[in-house]
């Protein structure tokens, strides 16, 4: 079995701020530190369920340079740095049988999540055939498209909930309930550890058991951003139409979709 773990930050737990998420802030090198460790116990549920798996770790998390590539577990490739093809998921692509997301967050606008946005705090929504998704509806519908089943979920409280109405026979593990966007009631970071060894390893036995979930073709995907001229450059890209502070385009495949997205996203961190 082949297995792609995508990491995000936000969702470990005992973070609840961005100093402890953002590079060259504060209390960064903590974070990484306690989100290796939480990659790392997912990586032993997996191999302890199937030690002949092929696992990938895909830092998944601003920069993607975030996971200390010297205490990673020595059985497992990473895949780091950006910008790459198929962003969080880099390596969906290689014949793929399941996914896991660690360390995720609720999109934006959910209230009481810690830390919840949609890929960056400059977009406000994104909306896939009306339906409203963050990263982890998105990534969900991008593993979908490549047949790939996303088997277990981690993060808050709302994270787990915002999965399980999309997977809800997926293994779920939160570490922590959100009490608003920069506060927590955390597991210890060891509790939690242990809880995604044993989640882990319960979703690796079972991959077959999580069909992908159907993706909608064609794709008519909408994006709220939080600037205007955001959306002005965003209406510069072939095919994108502009309504205030709304981009709109069409796709025919979530690999397409996922791409336009990264693109706008990087438009929305340019100078003036």
């Amino acid at each position: 079995m082949k297995v792609l773990i995508s990491v995000d930050m936000e969702g470990i737990a005992g973070i609840v701020h961005p100093a402890e998420t953002t590079p060259e802030r504060y209390d960064y090198e903590r974070g990484r530190a306690l989100m290796t460790a939480a990659a790392n116990a997912v990586v032993e549920g997996v191999l302890e369920a199937d030690p002949a798996a092929e696992v990938l770790v895909a830092d998944a998390h601003g920069p993607y340079r975030n996971l200390l590539p010297e205490h990673l577990d020595r059985r497992v490739r990473l895949i780091r740095g950006k910008p790459r093809e198929l962003g969080m998921l880099a390596g969906l692509q290689t014949g793929v049988q399941a996914a896991m997301f660690v360390g995720y967050h609720a999109r934006a606008g959910v209230a009481g999540a810690v830390l919840a946005h949609t890929m960056t705090d400059a977009v406000l929504d994104v909306r896939i055939n009306g339906a409203s998704h963050g990263e982890i509806g998105i990534n969900t519908l991008l593993a979908a498209s490549f047949g790939v089943p996303v088997v277990l979920a981690s993060g808050d409280d709302a994270a787990c909930a915002e999965f399980s109405t999309l997977v809800p026979q997926a293994v779920t593990v939160p570490v922590k309930r959100g009490l608003g966007q920069h506060a927590a009631d955390t597991l210890h970071p060891d509790e939690a550890c242990e809880r995604l060894r044993h989640g882990a390893s319960q979703a690796a036995r079972q991959p077959a058991g999580h069909p992908p979930l159907a993706v909608p073709s064609p794709l008519r995907v909408e994006v709220d951003l939080a600037q205007p001229r955001s959306a002005d450059l965003a209406g510069l890209i072939p095919g994108a139409t502009v309504g205030g502070r709304t981009v709109a385009f069409d796709a025919e495949t979530m690999t397409a979709a996922y791409g336009i997205l990264q693109l706008i996203v990087a438009l929305t961190q340019t100078g003036p």
